[in-house]
């Protein structure tokens, strides 16, 4: 179940990665309550290579929480990878699953949002539908973002 996915936003890339990258276990819960309960630091710190950070979801996700550590981080270029060590998935369809996120800017001020997932599933395993239901949720997380920041031009400046 692997994917990648181009995202297009009216948002600088810096303000991007900052809220949707860095922030998101503090920004989501606010922003999409329905879909993401709470968020915080288990490990390290945030933001640094490391550390890891739970997700508490909504009934809406097939499953509770996942937790993923920060394996890489490039604030100049806005790219981050991210490996699920619990939670998600991880244990019942797959061996592993990771994400590797990068904003590029645009000539227009806004940005690209590139995310390419790998993941391995269990020896007889199916994924179903999770592909198609992972990359509309994960599109609309940064959309999410995006408006807040448009109705927010202040934050994460």
């Amino acid at each position: 179940m692997p994917f990648s996915l181009e995202i297009e936003s009216t948002v600088a890339a810096s303000r991007m990665f900052k809220a949707a990258l860095i922030d998101w276990h503090n920004l989501g819960p606010k922003i999409v309550p329905e879909f993401l309960l709470s968020g915080s630091i288990v490990e390290g710190e945030s933001g640094a290579v490391g550390g890891v950070r739970q997700l508490n979801f909504s009934s809406v996700m097939p499953f509770c929480y996942v937790k993923e550590r920060l394996d890489f981080i490039d604030r100049e270029k806005f790219e981050v990878k991210v490996s699920a060590v619990e939670g998600g998935h991880l244990g019942t369809i797959l061996e592993s699953a990771s994400a590797h996120f990068q904003i590029k800017p645009t000539a227009s001020g806004g940005c690209v949002v590139k995310v390419v997932t790998e993941s391995k599933l269990k020896p007889g395993a199916v994924s179903g539908d999770d592909e198609a239901k992972a990359k509309e949720a994960m599109v609309m997380l940064f959309k999410a973002a995006e408006a807040y920041l448009v109705a927010n031009p202040d934050a994460y400046a």
